[in-house]
């Protein structure tokens, strides 16, 4: 397993997801699952940064571990900022035109798309979201 902290802020969006990027270049991960893995940080750790802790800022811990069967990352997103479970948000109608949509939950939409499993808890005052994708 290997984790990092940093402050959630938008800066650091690059930071963490060259960490996570390193790991899974040295996985030989496809470029089609590692664009997807991308785009997830970017979404998740944008919603820390943007409404975990508004308008302070706060520690945000990245881990990535590896499982064998099948083979897939995990990557946990933790942060002690207000309790929040995104997978509550409801799907965004996607019949509609996008000018028609309410603002909100498309980026979750796409992470719990396109990732193998979505998982949250609120534990000891943390919010703990955890993907994880097949490599």
């Amino acid at each position: 397993m290997e984790e990092m902290t940093v402050q959630a802020t938008v800066d650091n969006v690059e930071v963490v997801t060259d960490f996570i990027n390193k790991q899974l270049d040295a996985l030989h991960c496809p470029i089609p699952v590692k664009i997807q893995i991308d785009i997830a940080i970017d979404e998740i750790f944008s919603n820390i940064v943007n409404y975990a802790y508004s308008p302070e800022e706060g520690p945000a811990t990245v881990r990535m571990d590896v499982a064998d069967e099948p083979h897939s990352v995990i990557i946990t997103f933790i942060d002690h900022g207000k309790p929040y479970d995104p997978l509550t948000t409801a799907a965004p109608d996607m019949t509609l035109a996008a000018k028609q949509r309410r603002i909100g939950g498309l980026g979750v939409f796409v992470v719990k798309k396109s990732m193998d499993d979505v998982a949250y808890e609120y534990r000891d005052g943390m919010n703990i979201l955890t993907i994880r994708k097949k490599v």
